[in-house]
């Protein structure tokens, strides 16, 4: 008879012993007794669950991190692409994560997937490609204000890849280079007129001063000298041919002498 009582404080010690729960410091106990879910989440620490009229749902409050699959996706220039992008999120309210959803987890992939499909579809190939921060804070918001309800924080969205046809990455190439020969020739256009005005400059300094000519030939020979060259080309201004040129006119101008010859008789 003695043994009875035992057999019972045994058997109370080790339900008590099993309901016991012990809970990390990141997760959450949300209870449901008899059915209905309990005020506030039990955690962290040491918590009791009565199975079987309790019953138990961990939930971690890591942020967690999803890879949203390749998206195949249609921008508004009609520009086929494929898109995978990054998901960081976490669980702010575990009674709505585990209450108003049946797998917040994949909830949150497929909400995603449709999403990136949704708002990159809405904008144009180069938005795509040069305004990614921007289009990460729209994703962000879009998710957020859907996964609200459910207890869960998108914290931040990243367009991770964004794959280009053959053909649209070589058109993209010549546009770019297109690009860079206008830009050169602009350059080179810009260095030119530069350098006429610095010209412009330099002859009207030379014209006041014709010395100055004189130190510019003497200077070419040092130049040309310092390569070792075998030939020099002495560079003559056109003046000098000019006043030749005049004096051969001015003796070609020149009466010619008489030459009287007289006849002997």
């Amino acid at each position: 008879m003695t043994d009875v009582p035992i057999i019972a404080v045994v058997i109370v010690v080790l339900y008590f012993l099993a309901s016991i729960k012990v809970l990390k410091e990141y997760e959450r106990g949300v209870i449901f007794r008899l059915g209905r879910i309990l005020g506030r989440p039990k955690g962290p620490g040491i918590i009791l669950v009565f199975a079987p009229i309790d019953r138990i749902v961990r939930v971690s409050l890591r942020v967690e991190t999803m890879e949203v699959p390749p998206q195949d996706l249609v921008t508004r220039d009609n520009v086929t692409v494929k898109v995978n992008a990054v998901i960081y999120f976490r669980v702010v309210d575990p009674n709505r994560a585990v209450v108003e959803v049946q797998n917040y987890l994949y909830a949150t992939s497929q909400l995603a997937q449709t999403t990136l499909r949704s708002v990159l579809g809405e904008v144009e190939l180069d938005e795509l490609l040069s305004q990614r921060e921007k289009l990460n804070v729209r994703l962000q918001a879009v998710l957020d204000k859907h996964t609200e309800p459910w207890g869960v924080k998108v914290a931040m969205v990243e367009v991770k890849q964004v794959d280009l046809p053959d053909m649209m990455i070589r058109a993209i190439a010549r546009q770019a280079e297109a690009e860079r020969e206008r830009r050169a020739k602009i350059i080179h256009a810009e260095g030119e007129y530069t350098a006429a005005e610095k010209l412009t400059m330099a002859a009207h300094l030379i014209q006041q001063e014709p010395v100055a000519i004189q130190l510019r030939y003497l200077q070419t020979l040092v130049e040309i000298g310092a390569e070792k060259n075998t030939t020099v080309v002495f560079p003559l201004p056109i003046d000098i041919f000019s006043s030749l040129t005049d004096l051969v006119q001015r003796f070609a101008a020149r009466p010619k002498p008489v030459i009287e010859t007289g006849e002997k008789s």
